[in-house]
């Protein structure tokens, strides 16, 4: 769908109303997974009973996908949620993004003319949305920036962020105030981190948060009303921020990782202001959103589990296994999906040409093959590195050095500080795609 919008005239896509975009993308494909969860389909049941679970909830409906084989074909897709299946249709080249080419002529239409202008975290250039030559390029110019160096150059500067937003919760502490960590911390220092790659100045901080809020739910298909309408406002709003930062970055560069993407170059040619906006709107959606997520859920398994944590505070367990731990068994990203491009055979399964395949990453990190006991956390499990959270091949997450960076230095440092109670009243975050904590209210208490 998204990858056609670039043959259509943009006034015939500008024409489309918002009540035709939200008809067409969201509110008639809800009724058919709707019709087809009813009747057990494995898809169906994913986009639709999913939302808000937490992860041993999750996990039944996980079992039963891989139960169904290597290749579960459903009603309106094909899926897969065994570990090897899944990594091999995430790293074979007969597999691209995007939905599949055999979609009528009339349904191809009507969902390019009703496409939002504006560029989503799944719209191309989005490095999500791109295959082939385009993607090989934007991604060796992202990748020339964004290095293992420049990530773990930044590990002083975000544990100092991490080490003044402590202070902040220690002063609530000692005056008796509850504090909700996901507000308070998990989403406080991505958004500083991320900002300071962009090079937002600090009094947009709160901006680039409150955009950064709406973007995970772009992701989702099936929105109701309300929240297709505050998404995709909130995707224009970021649309014409980016277009004056990105004006405001090229008149006078700093020193940042965004300041030298906007200068990389290959054979002479750079990403262009479109490509690099959708970098920072995926770095934004995919890399701030998610971190959030994993860093509440880190939060909540290892507070539920005190003889882990206090092997981690002891030096018994690392934490960096911690955080893949986390990943492997509540993952921020619950599935992704490839097209097959020609005929071709996944774990001995002969997949046609044009098949949407669901790789269900949530489900691949419970696979018994790979994973001793699955259901079971434990931050002392060798392999944990083996999960998929992050994808794999091609389209592997750029951002996962930083988010494992970040993370590791979050857990250690507020564990080292606080010895904590989660009370009552988390909730999970709506969205389906990105799984998280929307609030986590905890008490907290300093450490001798």
């Amino acid at each position: 769908m998204s990858a056609l919008t670039t043959r259509i005239p943009r006034r015939l896509v500008e024409h489309a109303t918002p009540s035709v975009r939200w008809s067409l993308q969201h509110a008639i494909p809800r009724r058919a997974l709707v019709r087809v969860a009813s009747q057990g389909d494995p898809q169906g049941v994913l986009s639709t009973e999913t939302t808000g679970l937490l992860p041993e909830e999750l996990a039944p409906i996980l079992a039963r996908i891989r139960g169904g084989g290597a290749i579960v074909t459903g009603k309106l897709s094909t899926l897969t949620g065994e570990h090897d299946a899944v990594k091999e249709v995430l790293t074979s080249n007969d597999f691209r993004t995007g939905l599949p080419g055999d979609t009528s002529r009339a349904v191809r239409g009507a969902l390019t003319w009703a496409a939002s202008t504006t560029i989503g975290p799944l719209e191309p250039p989005s490095l999500l949305a791109t295959d082939g030559p385009t993607h090989t390029r934007n991604r060796k110019l992202v990748t020339r920036v964004f290095t293992a160096r420049a990530v773990e150059a930044l590990r002083e500067r975000t544990e100092q962020v991490a080490t003044e937003l402590l202070d902040d919760l220690e002063a609530d502490a000692r005056a008796g105030h509850d504090v909700d960590l996901v507000a308070r911390y998990c989403e406080q220092l991505p958004v500083t981190v991320i900002a300071e790659i962009l090079g937002v100045p600090e009094s947009e901080y709160e901006t680039v948060l409150r955009l950064g809020g709406h973007a995970g739910s772009s992701l989702d298909l099936g929105l109701d009303w309300a929240t297709f309408r505050r998404t995709e406002s909130a995707l224009d709003e970021f649309d014409a921020w980016l277009e004056t930062h990105l004006a405001a970055k090229r008149a006078q560069p700093g020193d940042g990782l965004f300041s030298a993407l906007i200068q990389a170059q290959d054979d002479g040619v750079g990403l262009s202001d479109q490509e690099l906006k959708s970098v920072a709107g995926l770095v934004l959606a995919a890399g701030f959103e998610t971190t959030v997520n994993l860093l509440g859920n880190a939060i909540r398994l290892i507070v539920d589990h005190p003889e882990q944590l206090a092997a981690l505070r002891s030096g018994k367990a690392s934490w960096l296994n911690a955080v893949e731990e986390t990943l492997r068994f509540d993952p921020p990203v619950l599935l992704t999906a490839r097209t097959a491009t020609c005929d071709t055979r996944v774990a001995d399964v002969d997949v046609a040409a044009g098949t949407l395949v669901v790789t269900v990453l949530a489900a691949a990190n419970r696979d018994p093959k790979i994973f001793d006991d699955p259901d079971a956390f434990d931050v002392h499990r060798e392999n944990a590195r083996e999960h998929l959270a992050f994808s794999s091949g091609r389209h592997f997450c750029l951002g996962a050095a930083l988010s494992r960076m970040e993370s590791e230095v979050a857990l250690r440092v507020f564990f080292d500080r606080f010895d904590v109670e989660l009370l009552p009243g988390s909730t999970r975050r709506p969205t389906r795609i990105l799984r998280g904590y929307a609030t986590l209210p905890a008490r907290l208490a300093a450490r001798a």
